[in-house]
């Protein structure tokens, strides 16, 4: 079956068509972004602006088409952060449905550790054993550990790579003293956390998703993407702490000149490599390895997983009321049935 993926995140909207079927491994067929950047359309009340939910409207009206155009059997829709955490987050999502016939859901940051685990633990297999898994997106850290395709433990922290640069950068490039002072606020924030990662025990293997691990890789020599998903890829944290001496004193304009660096992003590559480094710190990690699935991976996963009809157990956020089926999506054409 053709499935598609409507991630609206942070920063952009992203659509991922794939062809599927239970027991197969999703092949990628089409892949499509706009950029938003929600996050930075927050009111000082805690909105999401007007001109901020009609963009959102009609980038998943345009997603809506293209899933149409490529004939996709269902969509499934799901928000982060920037979406999740507006005080008038259920007004969008009502905006959303009425104008588009999408069923957009707030997925809670406990579930996209959850989901994203799921898709790591799958593409390394159970031989990889204990896992611990780090997602930076663009207003959260997710972080997950387990032995099993559920773990047991599943985080989420204010701690995004947008969300520190919104809030303790006033610079560009930022000040030696905003350095200082944002890392050492990190490490506060993630000492509670690493108390529960190391109560765990050892992982076997730590690995990273997202895009700003992807990046932070490819500038510390990481194979390009062009090299394919199968070529493995580290992060060390020695390459970090070089990568963030030098990236730290160029500005956002030139970041986005460098390769492996898209120009939406350039300007929150430096805190999300300061919550990198942090977040290695704080669980004593000296390299993890990049994973090429994540959250929108693990949705489609836990679809398939579920196309039998005798998975109950999934969390609402990605099961959506609009289907009388087990699926947890929305028909391509928003009808309800």
């Amino acid at each position: 079956m053709r499935l598609g993926v409507l991630d609206v995140g942070s920063n952009t909207v992203h659509l991922l068509v794939v062809d599927a079927h239970r027991g197969a491994h999703p092949t990628p067929m089409h892949s499509e972004k706009i950029v938003l950047r929600l996050a930075e359309q927050i009111t000082k009340h805690g909105e999401l602006s007007k001109a901020g939910a009609q963009g959102l409207v009609d980038a998943v009206a345009t997603a809506k088409k293209s899933a149409a155009e490529l004939g996709c059997e269902e969509v499934m829709a799901f928000a982060t952060s920037a979406v999740r955490e507006a005080t008038n987050s259920a007004k969008v999502l009502r905006k959303v449905r009425d104008e588009t016939g999408i069923e957009l859901r707030a997925l809670s940051g406990p579930d996209e550790a959850r989901v994203t685990f799921l898709a790591v633990r799958r593409w390394f297999g159970w031989s990889a054993g204990q896992l611990l898994v780090l997602d930076i997106g663009g207003g959260s850290l997710e972080v997950a550990m387990g032995m099993d395709e559920e773990p047991v433990l599943a985080e989420s922290l204010p701690l995004g790579a947008g969300r520190t640069t919104r809030t303790r950068f006033s610079h560009d490039p930022p000040s030696r003293s905003e350095l200082v002072e944002t890392s050492a606020w990190l490490d506060e924030q993630l000492a509670p956390l690493a108390r529960k990662v190391a109560d765990l025990g050892e992982p076997d293997r730590v690995v990273a998703t997202s895009k700003t691990f992807r990046s932070l890789a490819r500038l510390a020599g990481a194979a390009p993407s062009a090299a394919g998903p199968r070529v493995r890829r580290t992060l060390s944290d020695t390459a970090l702490r070089q990568l963030i001496a030098f990236i730290s004193r160029m500005t956002a304009a030139d970041l986005a000149e460098l390769e492996g660096v898209s120009a939406s992003r350039a300007h929150q590559l430096v805190g999300g490599a300061l919550v990198a480094q942090a977040a290695m710190r704080a669980l004593s990690v000296h390299e993890l390895e990049i994973c090429p699935w994540a959250l929108r991976e693990g949705l489609i996963l836990r679809r398939l997983d579920r196309s039998n009809g005798t998975d109950d157990t999934a969390p609402d956020a990605w099961r959506s009321s609009s289907r009388e089926r087990t699926g947890d999506s929305t028909p391509v054409d928003g009808s309800a049935r």
